[in-house]
């Protein structure tokens, strides 16, 4: 009886063993698979609760922007307090994070202005217009950075400007 008793724990142990590894050893989290995956397109998955994970950044979008032109506070604002997929920890993003969803490659039209193009790594990710505003600022000018999908260039801009500029929110998926 005891022997069987041994044997049983040690089943047991190994099977949990097994059941730990595969769970901790994938490389999305519990929120991945509770969301459900829609769709991918190269490095980037799309999910079913308005997220759009960057696999080579490991970077979590919005799959949308805020949609309309919008003030650099203003945006921060949308972004702190964006609520996409449940989460809570949304920003705005760098320079650096909006130039890696760049891809000169891929045009397509900006819904604010039909006639010019933007070019976006992925379209699971909707980018309305030519400008999205970064998080960075100039300690000597107030104006705030953007970067533009047009050209792909980084610039500065007045912070109370809003034409043709929109939030993205952004999170680090850890």
């Amino acid at each position: 009886m005891k022997k069987t008793l041994g044997k049983m724990a040690a089943a047991i142990v190994v099977v949990l063993s097994i059941v730990v590894f595969t769970c901790c050893s994938r490389p999305y989290t519990a929120e991945h698979a509770a969301a459900g995956e829609s769709t991918r397109d190269g490095r980037f998955i799309a999910y079913d609760n308005g997220t759009v994970l960057d696999t080579k950044t490991n970077l979590m979008w919005a799959a949308k922007d805020n949609g309309s032109d919008i003030k650099w506070r203003d945006a921060k604002f949308y972004c702190e307090n964006y609520r996409g997929g449940g989460y809570k920890d949304w920003r705005m993003p760098t320079l650096d994070e909006l130039e890696r969803l760049y891809d000169g490659r891929k045009p397509h039209p900006a819904a604010c202005y039909g006639s010019d193009s933007i070019h976006v790594a992925t379209e699971l990710i909707d980018i309305t217009c030519f400008y999205s505003w970064a998080s960075e600022t100039s300690q000597t000018t107030g104006e705030a950075a953007i970067f533009d999908f047009s050209p792909g260039v980084r610039s500065g801009f007045a912070s109370r400007s809003t034409r043709f500029i929109r939030a993205l929110p952004v999170r680090s998926d850890k």
